[in-house]
């Protein structure tokens, strides 16, 4: 089976950066991810802009990405009010994402982890349209430490309805680990940070436990406003390039992505976290 990579360097990748692109850059980057042949990006977060000032403007983000047929465009609701605003964006899918532990909850959604909860089941039994739904924290939290597998499998039942995707959200978890986890889920996808450098060791490990959908970001770009320390997401052109080293068909021109983490590197002035881009695809 061809795993499905959504690259999420267009809200979880530039959500993090000190400058806030316009509304047109941003959809410039969706377009670029969709012409390499990314089969789902994550185009926008429909959050309040005075709490996250990088992703204001979605629903302008939503009007000027050039639909291309074989991409599936998706974004972030992290309550009701957000979620209506994505469906009436006309997006393809909802990815609502909510929290493992209490703390994080409150600093990252502003809600309670039983409102939280609440709200993800309204929005699944509201929604005509695909809905994943992303566990943050689920290996462990910059508030209140390791969490409990246990807690993550309980909240991945009551909403099985929709895609599950675990999040390793400040990159503490270890191959064994998302394994486990993985299989006793039975989630279909992982959001992985390369923190402590095992993002792409945990997405083989994920990979081999039958996970078949992973998030990655264009260039390494990302990290978690609410979260200390959180550096960026696993590099989509550095995951290519391990899955096809490796005879696993993505679908996605390396080459095309390359060109886009140049291009973002121009952009915000600084070296990416990525290795791909730099190195090169091949030692020629």
């Amino acid at each position: 089976m061809t795993p499905t990579i959504c690259d999420v360097g267009p809200r979880d990748g530039l959500q993090n950066e000190p400058e806030t692109l316009p509304p047109p850059t941003r959809a410039e980057l969706v377009n670029r991810l969709a012409a390499a042949g990314v089969a789902r990006i994550e185009a926008a977060s429909f959050v309040r802009p005075d709490a996250v000032p990088q992703m204001a403007g979605a629903e302008e983000v939503v009007r000027a990405i050039e639909r291309r047929d074989g991409t599936e465009y998706s974004g972030l609701a992290l309550n009701a009010k957000g979620y209506e605003r994505l469906v009436a964006s006309g997006l393809d899918r909802v990815n609502y994402t909510l929290a493992a532990t209490e703390s994080f909850s409150k600093r990252n959604a502003n809600q309670s982890l039983a409102e939280a909860r609440s709200a993800a089941k309204e929005v699944l039994e509201r929604s005509d349209l695909p809905v994943t739904v992303t566990i943050s924290v689920a290996f462990g939290c910059p508030f209140e430490g390791r969490v409990d597998p246990g807690v993550v499998a309980d909240l991945a039942g009551e909403l099985g309805r929709a895609e599950i995707v675990l999040a390793d959200t400040i990159g503490v978890a270890t191959p064994r680990q998302v394994r486990r986890l993985v299989e006793g889920t039975h989630a279909r996808g992982v959001h992985l940070h390369n923190t402590r450098n095992t993002g792409y060791a945990n997405a083989v490990a994920a990979l081999e436990a039958g996970a078949t959908l992973f998030d990655a970001s264009c260039g390494g770009l990302g990290g978690c406003p609410y979260a200390p320390r959180a550096t960026g997401n696993i590099a989509t052109e550095d995951l290519v390039y391990l899955f096809e080293g490796d005879g696993i068909e993505t679908g996605i021109d390396l080459d095309a992505l390359i060109a886009t983490s140049e291009w973002l590197e121009g952009l915000l002035g600084r070296r990416l976290e990525g290795q791909v881009y730099r190195a090169g695809a091949s030692a020629g």
